[in-house]
């Protein structure tokens, strides 16, 4: 049993890192001022399989404000920068076909004034067999801007964790296989025990049968 779980956790890694599949990564949230920043935007289809059309839109309500503003559109293949305040400074970084899974956009040279909440909006077409389905999923990044950049205590720990969880797997696969090959040998020993005591009671019986003849 445990052989075959290690099996399968040794394939699971394999496919997963063979198959891009889509996953829904949340936002960074932070910005340095004067560089470039990209405003994620995940939204995956539920059914590969269905072929659909999306289109995204992205608005902004800044800091202290209580209104969202229309700031960018994609239509696949054109996109429009809708604010004037974003003239020349966005763009778009996302899928590249009508069929949209990330709405992802660039921002070039960020100021202070670019903090705030942006909402991204996929509008998506799911054509199904007998008739379109629409979808529509929303998600908000709260992006500050900063002076310099900073890593986070909690980034930090979380990319530790993970190495170190990657060794630790690392160890324990090695430790199953192993276990594995040992448990294997002497299941192939006993098998090999188990012929020679057999062909030997054969031969002793042969023997036996052999000496019967003779004595008649």
């Amino acid at each position: 049993m445990i052989c075959h779980l290690s099996l399968l956790i040794v394939l699971s890694l394999s496919v997963s890192q063979c198959l891009g599949g889509c996953a829904e990564v949340d936002s960074m949230t932070e910005a340095v001022a004067g560089e470039g920043f990209l405003l994620g935007c995940i939204s995956c289809k539920r059914r590969e399989e269905v072929s659909a059309r999306a289109t995204v839109d992205w608005h902004f309500k800044p800091l202290g404000e209580e209104e969202f503003m229309h700031i960018f559109h994609y239509d696949h293949p054109s996109s429009d920068i809708i604010h004037e305040d974003f003239s020349d400074r966005l763009e778009w970084h996302g899928t590249q076909n009508s069929d949209i899974q990330t709405g992802a956009i660039y921002i070039y040279n960020v100021t202070f004034n670019d903090t705030g909440t942006y909402r991204c909006t996929i509008h998506r077409t799911l054509f199904m067999v007998n008739h379109n389905e629409q979808v529509t999923v929303e998600k908000e990044v709260e992006l500050s801007v900063v002076a310099v950049a900073n890593r986070e205590l909690t980034a930090v720990i979380s990319e530790i964790m993970m190495y170190v969880l990657i060794v630790v797997l690392q160890l324990w696969l090695i430790l199953v296989l192993v276990y594995c090959y040992k448990k294997i040998s002497e299941e192939h020993e006993a098998r090999e025990a188990r012929k020679a005591l057999k062909a030997q009671a054969e031969l002793l019986e042969s023997k036996d049968t052999c000496d019967g003849v003779q004595l008649e």
